[in-house]
């Protein structure tokens, strides 16, 4: 079974967790629903960057599965094993799952999948999964790092009130 362990956002894990705000206010600009992700290496770089894009293709256009089949396509297995998935909210179970396939070992979100389902309610567009994402990757085979949610109030207020202001109940 994997090793996974869990742990609070660092200062640099906070500047790009604000990052993955931005996409999202981007996204619910545009009429997606408010999810960025980002890919970085492990300098803090970003190399990918990706908004929800449910207005695309549907309700299984998430921001992290996106951007997964891009770096997968751009980047090596062993390199992706040394960047960081960063993303406002809890990553679904296809989100996980394509992080777990792409071989990215380090997963960094502000909001959990719980408190995600708390904000959008009965709201038909999201059926949140109740499912965390460290329950997911336990049943892999690879050592993966879980980091979040963040203890940083600013940005946790930052990530609801797009969410808060997005969704119907």
């Amino acid at each position: 079974m994997a090793a996974i362990t869990r742990s609070i956002p660092n200062a640099q894990d906070i500047r790009l967790l604000y990052e993955t705000v931005r996409i999202a206010g981007e996204a619910k600009r545009k009429g997606n629903h408010p999810f960025g992700a980002l890919l970085a290496d492990k300098d803090g770089n970003i190399l990918l960057e990706q908004e929800n894009s449910y207005e695309e293709g549907g309700s299984a256009m998430h921001a992290e599965t996106l951007l997964l089949f891009k770096a997968c396509k751009l980047y090596d297995p062993s390199f992706l094993a040394t960047c960081t998935l960063y993303t406002n909210a809890e990553p679904c179970v296809m989100c996980t799952g394509a992080l777990y396939w792409t071989n990215v070992r380090r997963l960094v979100f502000g909001i959990t999948e719980a408190r995600l389902l708390e904000l959008t309610g009965a709201d038909e567009q999201n059926p949140t999964f109740d499912l965390p994402s460290h329950e997911v990757l336990a049943h892999g085979q690879k050592d993966i790092e879980v980091v979040g949610p963040t203890d940083d109030k600013e940005l946790e207020k930052a990530i609801v009130a797009d969410h808060l202001s997005f969704w119907v109940h």
